[in-house]
């Protein structure tokens, strides 16, 4: 069954397969003053500061260079005799990512997709969950009495109809969907409808039912297929009263009474629309405090005003170990058994249940047998570079893995930059993605947002690595917006290392915390110390003066030098690179 090709890994980066690397101006001008800025640390706990390259240019690259388009647009000839510079199997954002800056990068490049462009993110994920979230964050405030007379307001009676919430949520991913369509046809990515496969080196099948299939080669191939909700054995799904959250975001129905089984992101999110709908919820979590991903902390905090608040309760410590649908006048039934002693502790009756408990990798019949790739949990093995790696752990050349599929970390964005990353690799120039810089967000009110380690984690790097961890946090209570909103529930914890400055963490619950994050994760991006990151202005009043009290109340130890790490002016080229990028996905 083993029949693919086996090589060893390569010792350096001029072992990865490049195509279509632009000049070595063009390359330069992406490396202002002849250094090049991953602004990324790599592997999480286990990389140190942000490294810069000082190797001369020419040592940097991985291919030889190529002529870049007059204009960004789709190749007519692929180099080497191939088809495609590269084939992206999945068209969800970080296929999307992949494609639209591979373009850029004067590749001839295709993408294939099975089901509809934008993956799960667009079509049963981020953006149709944000549209009913937008409701239930306005339905919220026009309930709260109290809070509207405080600012001088009154309003009567608010209320909600179900089919026109569900069709804001469904129109939102259909007009998404198909800007991400048009900007990959507008620069010409072939889009390619099938399901893909890998049938050998640098070759690709795709095709769908009742269609002959057609065969693809490309010098690098890109898998981006995603995930699918992960279901537990002994649970029944019709859809209807027993749904993962793709069902549910169709809001076909409000349940009086939702159990929803699982308390991350997922969970969380919806708890927070049913609540405002009118819905009681019963969360059920096998660990034995709710939000286990969620720094304690802030978890706790959290507790108490996203739960406790709320017609929410909660049963922890416990597997849901069968789920009946509802039929025959009979209700959903919910068999609940201890984690540890797996003994029945009660069964639930309730309306609906809404299957949270994380998502699993969509990697099946992708042909990896045919290049001697096994995957670990459904998860593809890859390396630092997203390089696919086989059995024997060697590197598949021209094979790389990025998104949910490979399990490094399940976000949307970071599937995104993941994409991005390859694409610097096969243009000739090394990158390694930091994923600690990655932030990540729950769309709760207040919201919840995080980048870094947790402070459990972070202690315990210290004490393997042997340095002090030191915490400060503020409250948005001192924040003057947030008080003119009346919204002063919220803490920013920053997580640091007092000898060096170095951020480790920053954690936020508050108003706003989805959008005030990115500070401390592009602080964390471009190895920007405390010493320096403290001295910076914030307009007043803003939610943004929250991260800047934080960053002020760190005390990074005497005798650290305040001076810039990089000269300002390539900050702000780098700066400017990055908002190129994220401009260009638009």
């Amino acid at each position: 069954m083993h029949s693919g090709v086996a090589v060893s890994a390569p010792a350096s980066a001029s072992a990865i397969a490049g195509g279509g690397a632009r000049s070595e101006a063009a390359a330069a001008s992406r490396r202002p003053g002849g250094i090049r800025l991953c602004g990324l640390r790599g592997e999480a706990l286990a990389r140190g500061s942000l490294r810069i390259s000082h190797a001369p240019a020419a040592a940097r690259r991985v291919a030889a260079p190529r002529a870049a388009a007059a204009a960004p647009q789709n190749g007519a000839v692929a180099g080497g005799g191939f088809d495609y510079d590269l084939v992206i199997i999945g068209a969800g954002v970080g296929g999307h990512g992949a494609a639209l800056h591979a373009v850029e990068e004067g590749l001839k490049t295709a993408i294939i997709e099975g089901d509809v462009v934008g993956g799960t993110c667009v079509n049963r994920g981020c953006v149709p969950s944000k549209a009913l979230l937008a409701v239930s964050g306005r339905m919220r405030e026009l309930h709260d009495e109290h809070h509207l007379k405080s600012m001088g307001l009154q309003v009567s009676s608010p209320g909600y109809d179900r089919q026109a919430v569900a069709d804001h949520a469904n129109n939102l991913a259909s007009k998404i969907r198909s800007n991400l369509t048009n900007s990959m046809k507008a620069i010409g990515v072939d889009i390619l409808t099938g399901f893909g496969t890998i049938v050998g080196k640098q070759k690709v099948r795709y095709g769908k039912v009742g269609f002959p299939d057609k065969e693809i080669t490309a010098k690098n191939i890109i898998i981006a297929t995603g995930s699918v909700p992960f279901v537990p054995k002994g649970i029944e799904i019709d859809g209807k009263t027993v749904f993962t959250s793709d069902h549910a975001l169709k809001l076909e129905s409000v349940p009086d009474w939702i159990a929803i089984v699982g308390s991350g992101y997922i969970g969380l999110e919806f708890s927070d629309v049913y609540t405002a709908l009118g819905s009681e919820v019963t969360f059920v979590e096998a660990l034995d405090q709710l939000m286990p991903g969620f720094d304690p902390e802030i978890a706790k905090l959290a507790q108490r005003v996203l739960i406790n608040t709320r017609k929410i309760d909660y049963h922890t410590g416990v597997f849901a170990s069968k789920i009946t649908p509802a039929k025959d006048g009979k209700p959903v039934l919910i068999e609940l058994i201890d984690a540890k002693t797996k003994e029945h502790r009660e069964t639930l009756e309730v309306d609906a249940a809404l299957i949270a408990t994380g998502r699993a990798p969509f990697t099946n019949g992708l042909g990896l047998e045919n290049i001697n790739v096994v995957t670990q949990r459904g998860f593809i093995p890859v390396d630092e570079r997203m390089q696919v790696t086989d059995a024997d752990g060697n590197v598949v050349p021209n094979l790389f893995c990025i998104g949910d599929a490979n399990g490094k970390l399940m976000l949307a964005h970071a599937a995104s930059a993941q994409g991005i990353s390859v694409i610097e690799q096969i243009s000739g120039r090394d990158h390694i993605l930091n994923h600690l810089s990655i932030p990540a967000a729950c769309f709760t009110h207040p919201e919840i947002s995080m980048v870094g380690l947790t402070e459990p984690q972070a202690r315990e790097k210290a004490d393997k690595e042997g340095f002090e961890v030191s915490v400060v946090k503020t409250s948005f209570k001192a924040n003057t917006k947030a008080l003119a909103e009346n919204e002063g529930d919220g803490i920013a914890k920053l997580i640091y290392r007092p000898d060096t400055g170095e951020i480790l963490g920053v954690h936020i619950l508050g108003l706003h915390a989805a959008d005030l994050i990115h500070e401390a994760s592009n602080a964390m991006a471009l190895g920007t110390r405390l010493q320096d990151i403290k001295l910076a202005v914030h307009a007043h009043p803003t939610l943004s003066e929250v991260l800047d009290e934080l960053f002020k109340a760190a005390k990074p130890k005497e005798g650290q030098e305040r001076k810039p790490k990089h000269p300002p002016q390539l900050l702000l080229k780098v700066l400017s690179f990055i908002t190129s990028v994220l401009s260009s996905k638009q």
